[in-house]
Formats: C-alpha cells, structure tokens, sequence
C-alpha cells in the first residue's frame, strides 16, 4: 500500500504547507510547469519524487525529467505528461498512447483546473491537481492525495490551499 502526493504548475512556488500534507504520502508525483529545480529539491526531502517537465520548464529540468513518464505502483500502471487534456479531449500527443497502453492512472498538469474523472472508454483514472502555485488565474491552489493498494486507488484526498 502507498500514499501517494500529487501536484502540478508549481512555477516555483515553494509553500510549506506541500510538507506538511505530504508528510503521510510516501511517494510525491509532480505534473510539470516545476519552475525550478529547488521545488524538487525540497520535494524530495520528503520523500521520493516522480516529475515530468512542463512547457514553462527550462534546459535544467527537461534534462532532469522527461515528458512522459511510464511505471508502475502496487499493481496500478501509471502514466504522466503535463500536457495531457482529459477524457474526451485528451491532448493530440498523448492520446494514442493513452488508448494503446490504457494506464490505470493518467496524471496530467497544465490546465490550472483540478479535475477527478473516470474514463470508462479505456479503463483509467484521471487525475489533474489543479495549480500548486501562486501563478496563474485560479483562486485555489489544489494538492492531490490518494492511496494505491494493489490495484485499488482510495481515500482520495482534494487540498485547498489558498492565494
């Protein structure tokens, strides 16, 4: 069993509270937009991180993450891209993979927009995080957290954090 963080377009917003929410969690995984490889850093004194670079990102950490990101947690396969869309409007880039591989999980970031939703067409679970950081439109910054036990997601979590 794994309790897993999730957040996305932190653009390089350090808040303590990410420490604090995520104290339980034993892996972090960040949606990109990161903004700078501190936040990972300081992530990463928490726990493990798992991250894909997002379209802001820079040299440094699309030479530290990738753009996708396949793996595996308990028996759920997961996949994860910042720009991913959701289901019924799934990104142009992702989306053959997406109904190919048919990940349990789809992490994906950019939107600013926290959205929770089940794709019946090919069996997974979307997830958005919504914003982290201060940038952007949303007057809520969101963290997600949830556990994996086995092939069982549960105790899905929404956090606000406040501008």
């Amino acid at each position: 069993m794994k309790r897993i963080g999730v957040l996305s377009d932190t653009h390089s917003c350090w808040d303590e509270k990410f420490a604090h929410h995520f104290a339980d969690c034993d892996e972090i995984w960040h949606a990109g937009d990161i903004g700078s490889g501190l936040i990972i850093d300081r992530l990463e004194t928490i726990c493990p991180v798992r991250a894909v670079y997002g379209n802001i990102d820079g040299q440094e950490l699309r030479m530290r993450f990738s753009e996708v990101l396949r793996f595996k947690v308990e028996n759920c396969t997961v996949m994860m891209k910042h720009i991913g869309g959701y289901p019924g409007k799934y990104d142009p880039s992702i989306r053959k993979a997406l109904y190919e591989e048919k990940p349990d999980i789809f992490i994906a970031g950019h939107s600013h927009i926290l959205k929770v939703k089940y794709d019946n067409l090919i069996d997974c679970l979307h997830i958005n995080p919504g914003a982290a950081g201060k940038q952007g439109w949303q007057q809520v910054r969101t963290l997600i957290k949830f556990t994996i036990d086995g092939k069982e997601i549960k105790d899905l979590e929404v956090i606000e954090l406040y501008k």
